[in-house]
């Protein structure tokens, strides 16, 4: 048997679990496991400016690729606390990240002594396990359970704190032979399936609704395959997004309150079968419950049963990963075709197309300052399909969802349960980093950007490039709007006057020089008509000089997004015209109709 110390253990494990690269910020307590990192080579660690920016782009760094599991390390105390909000957020949207902290000696953790805290009990809430761990021999078992935790069933994150004197405790260890447990997920039953498919068949306006379950299963060509062989159109939540291509026959468009299109809430007011698969009807797509609901048959496919239920009692519920159950499905649903017992669905298809192209929001606009409308069309000008969008809350996050084209899975990556400022700048870096040749494009609007800004100067030391979004109209866009129902308009506003930077007028801070302060590039729009230009000059940038770049977009101060007022999916607020002629909306899927 090899005898290494229990860190050097724990970073050969990581390795033969497929661990290729950790984000973190290493401390006195955690220095033993930084210098086993550094010993055993084959990880690539990215230094981070903040151990929150670190857990983010763990969390960026699973979501851009099946299997990926993102590592984030900190030190004892303040850094597992602020690994918090990450571990909040991965575990919202069934995301696996292990993060690692150091701690105390064992003798001492009972004492207050100096950055000891029980971080396992403070991370317990937000993670499928969190243990410190007090024997130096169980290192190798901890960390084998933690990984078998994580990709197991609802996936999620996990927190293994490790004592200082446990971490340089050395112990037998053999890394040759060890093995991963085997991953636990839950399986349909043909039975299931054949009555779940018999629903459906016995409805006339059917719906698919596809969560983020389908793309954590990196099951979106099921899905896609499943829609056609019925003819069932098919609506992706938030999360979801990419799931099938917007410009599919058989997209429907997103429902809900705020990150929803006009045509797809209307389709779906229609629709009297929902299927949904891997989503957990969160309450910005469903709003008021018994307007979601009236009328309508549901069928809810989710991967851990006790989901089921939890925001309303579905007609039938089954407990499947969405790979398995899809692959149960489209065999069904293949010998169902071809004995010709499958209904006609064209009619229906046809009339959520036409919705499409009659029921759009309009986009060109030529003001100025730029309405962030016209951001968004110029965006979906100059990135292709091949973009990864990187973002996380707020007005701009909203319209972009309503505005922008996704057309495969994991290239919307949106934190949507949890929604913390500041997520999207180190998520952003995570997804380069997971995929260095890709177009990654985050969207931000001021305040999120100013919430972790400083994660920028990772970028530029690691050359990670990608090209960063910012509307900025110096205001708490959503929380300024959410305050309308309360007759308010308090603490929301950034304005000030920039005695550095009279130029800006009231938009206070210079974004421009604090990127380029931090060793990245940045490009100022006042101009609509110079948007796509910026873009362009952006990538170039970006490629030429390998850093993030910035294209800040000078915005109104006040613009309304539509979005419900009463929680109330049939009852969106259009704040703005809508699109009644073509030029009104030239980037959109379809046409308009007119």
């Amino acid at each position: 048997m090899a005898r290494m110390t229990a860190a050097r253990a724990a970073v050969e494990i990581l390795k033969r679990e497929g661990v290729s690269d950790a984000f973190g910020v290493p401390g006195a307590a955690i220095n033993p496991f930084y210098a086993a990192l550094k010993a055993a080579g084959g990880i690539h660690h990215t230094l981070a400016r903040h151990v929150e920016g670190a857990s983010h782009m763990a969390e960026g760094f699973t979501r851009t690729r099946p299997g990926n599991i993102g590592v984030c390390i900190g030190t004892s105390g303040p850094a597992g606390t602020d690994m918090i909000t990450g571990l909040y957020s991965a575990t919202g949207d069934s995301i696996p990240i292990l993060c690692i902290t150091g701690q105390a000696p064992t003798s001492v953790i009972h004492k207050e002594d100096f950055q000891a805290v029980d971080i396992a009990s403070i991370a317990g809430p937000v993670t499928k396990m969190a243990v410190t761990v007090l024997e130096a021999a169980q290192v190798p078992g901890v960390f084998q359970q933690a990984f078998h935790l994580m990709r197991s069933g609802r996936p999620g994150p996990v927190l293994v704190d490790l004592p200082i004197d446990v971490q340089l405790t050395e112990i037998e260890f053999d890394p040759e032979t060890y093995e991963p447990l085997p991953v636990y997920k839950p399986a349909a039953t043909r039975a299931q399936i054949e009555k779940a498919i018999g629903m459906l068949n016995a409805s006339s306006r059917p719906l698919i609704v596809a969560g983020g379950g389908v793309i954590n299963a990196d099951a979106a060509e099921l899905l896609v395959e499943f829609a056609e062989l019925t003819g069932t159109p098919v609506v992706p939540t938030l999360m979801g997004w990419g799931a099938l291509p917007d410009d599919h026959e058989l997209n429907a468009g997103m429902v809900g309150l705020q990150t929803s299109h006009r045509y797809g809430n209307a389709t779906f007011l229609e629709s009297d079968f929902v299927l949904g698969i891997g989503n957990r009807w969160a309450n910005r797509h469903t709003g008021r419950l018994d307007v979601y609901t009236a009328g309508r048959t549901f069928v809810h496919v989710d991967i851990e049963p006790t989901q089921i239920g939890r925001i309303f009692a579905p007609d039938y519920g089954i407990a499947s990963d969405a790979k398995a159950a899809l692959e149960l499905f489209v065999a069904v649903a293949r010998e169902l075709k071809a004995a010709g017992s499958l209904p006609d669905r064209s009619a229906w298809a046809a009339s959520a197309q036409e919705k499409r192209s009659t029921l759009q929001r309009r986009t060109h606009f030529d003001d100025i300052p730029i309405k962030p409308q016209r951001v968004y069309e110029e965006m979906n000008k100059a990135f292709g399909p091949e973009t990864r969008y990187v973002s996380t809350i707020g007005l701009s996050q909203i319209a972009g969802a309503q505005m922008l084209h996704v057309y495969r899975p994991r290239h919307w990556i949106n934190c949507g349960q949890a929604g913390p400022l500041g997520w999207t700048i180190p998520a952003a870096l995570g997804v380069a980093k997971a995929d260095p040749e890709a177009s990654v494009v985050a969207l931000s609007g001021d305040y999120d950007f100013q919430f972790m800004i400083e994660e920028l100067a990772v970028g530029a030391q690691h050359r990670i490039p990608y090209v960063h979004v910012l509307v900025n109209n110096a205001y708490l866009g959503l929380i300024r709007q959410a305050q309308l129902g309360l007759d308010i308009n308090f603490q929301v506003n950034l304005e000030f006057e920039n005695i550095n930077s009279p130029e800006l007028g009231v938009y206070g801070v210079d974004h421009v020089k604090v990127v380029e302060g931090l060793g990245c590039k940045a490009i100022r729009v006042t101009d609509p008509a110079e948007l796509g230009t910026a873009f362009e000059q952006a990538k170039k940038l970006a490629a030429e000089f390998r850093v993030p770049v910035v294209v800040e977009a000078i915005l109104e101060r006040v613009t309304n997004i539509s979005m419900s007022r009463t929680n109330d999916i049939g009852e969106v607020v259009e704040f703005e015209e809508i699109a009644t002629e073509p030029g009104h909306a030239p980037t959109s899927i379809r046409t308009l109709k007119v």
